[in-house]
């Protein structure tokens, strides 16, 4: 009997082990990836443009799938106006004119694509590169804990008086209903602008929760690919391929729900100043907000963050691998069964956050899997983790380690066409800590 009941355990703990290993990283019966997403949008040809969007669209309008559309220069959606796009219909953004797409307050984008038939914004360069273009913004009455509301003037290189107002964003309204993203790809976005910085691929500054983000993939962006304002945004199979800036990027208040989504980075492919998958802050500067709001509150689960290396060791002596997660002082972040693999090290806390269990309670890791990192949690500029690694390494947070090649741990991610990036079953080999010694993929 007592063979048995060994037995039952054994059982039970390997059928556990196995259901909570498939649950970690992205998930799906299938792979969610297929049909709609494009890792080599290079090789596409989008056909030439028919017709042309500029200036200020004021009344309804809907764009069909039998037409090209060229953006030309900043483009505005006003006056309460809703921009309808057909599955299947492409934008291409200017690079002369840095062209972008702004939602304004009030108004809508009901961008509903399908998985066959995606709507795709890319670049009318012959070669395309990143930042080619400028990208979509979207802007909503939501709150911040900014003083006062904010604006996005200072992303137009040349903006007349008249749409100053409409390059505003914030109020009250977190329930507000700026449309619809769903198996949308934005391509090559992200133009730099003298003296600013970036556009971004996606930046929804104050956008209420109302709005639906579905199955939206950002490549090569030179800006963030997801960049989140203020607001209450649920982001859903969000995926960020090769950006030169940060993945995912919340500010100011920003309360999120980011889930089933993935983010894969180049060693390669990086600004200057390095990148990071998911960077969390709740200011820029501290002065420039209301501490009696919330801060920025992120609940991130199901994600798996990837750094494509084909050489880990050698990448991370040359300096070309960063972080994957940055938690800035007064954020908040609960990230659960998600996927860190490749990095150096997996998570920085900025140096200004005290180690102690109020602020730990704060910024939680469970039922995670570091895999092949460099490291795990730190604190900015401090190399002695060792509180950090007690406090997460405790059983009860089911945090594993492990030291698995890529190609042993996802299931297929050097197919071009179709890649997969869920976690392969029963083939990962997990640790209490790292080996310091990262293989060779």
């Amino acid at each position: 009997m007592k063979n048995f009941t060994r037995l039952v355990w054994i059982f039970l703990l390997i059928v556990g082990s196995s259901v909570a290993q498939q649950e970690k990283g992205i998930v799906g019966r299938n792979n969610w990836l297929t049909n709609w997403t494009e890792f080599n949008p290079n090789q596409v040809d989008y056909g030439e443009a028919t017709e042309i969007l500029n200036g200020n669209i004021t009344s309804d309008t809907k764009l069909y799938k039998r037409n090209v559309y060229l953006l030309l220069g900043s483009v505005f959606v006003t006056n309460n106006a809703t921009l309808t796009i057909e599955p299947g219909t492409v934008i291409i953004g200017d690079y002369q004119s840095k062209a972008s797409l702004t939602i304004c307050r009030g108004a809508k984008i009901i961008a509903d694509g399908l998985e066959t038939d995606p709507i795709v914004f890319t670049s009318n360069r012959s070669v395309k590169k990143a930042g080619d273009w400028g990208g979509l913004i979207i802007l909503g009455d939501a709150s911040t804990n900014k003083f006062g509301n904010g604006s996005v003037a200072s992303y137009y290189s040349q903006l007349n008086a008249s749409n100053y107002g409409n390059s505003n964003y914030g109020g009250e309204n977190s329930k507000s209903n700026s449309g619809i993203l769903r198996y949308v790809r934005i391509e090559y976005a992200g133009k730099r602008l003298k003296d600013v910085g970036y556009f971004n691929g996606l930046l929804l500054a104050s956008v209420g929760k109302e709005t639906i983000f579905e199955n939206i993939m950002i490549s090569y962006s030179a800006g963030n690919s997801f960049e989140v304002i203020g607001g209450e945004v649920n982001l859903n199979k969000a995926v960020s391929y090769k950006s030169s800036s940060n993945d995912f990027k919340f500010n100011y208040g920003a309360q999120c729900n980011l889930s089933n989504s993935l983010a894969i980075r180049s060693p390669y492919v990086s600004s200057n100043k390095g990148a990071r998958c998911l960077q969390i802050n709740s200011y820029d500067k501290r002065e420039e907000v209301d501490l009696t709001k919330k801060g920025t509150l992120v609940v991130a689960s199901n994600l798996t963050f990837l750094n494509d290396s084909d050489n880990l060791s050698s990448d991370i002596n040359m300096g070309l691998v960063k972080e994957a997660v940055y938690v800035g002082e007064n954020a908040l972040l609960d990230m659960n069964k998600s996927v860190i693999s490749g990095f150096n090290p997996a998570v920085i806390l900025e140096n200004k956050i005290i180690v102690n269990q109020e602020n730990l309670q704060k910024i939680k890791f469970s039922d995670m899997y570091f895999n092949n990192c460099n490291g795990n949690i730190f604190v900015e500029n401090n190399s002695n983790n060792e509180d950090l690694e007690n406090w997460y390494g405790n059983a009860a947070f089911f945090n594993v380690y492990s030291k698995s090649r890529n190609s042993e741990t996802f299931i297929d991610l050097k197919n071009q066409k179709r890649p997969d990036f869920r976690l392969r079953i029963n083939k990962i080999i997990a640790t209490n800590a790292l080996d310091p010694d990262l293989s060779r993929d």
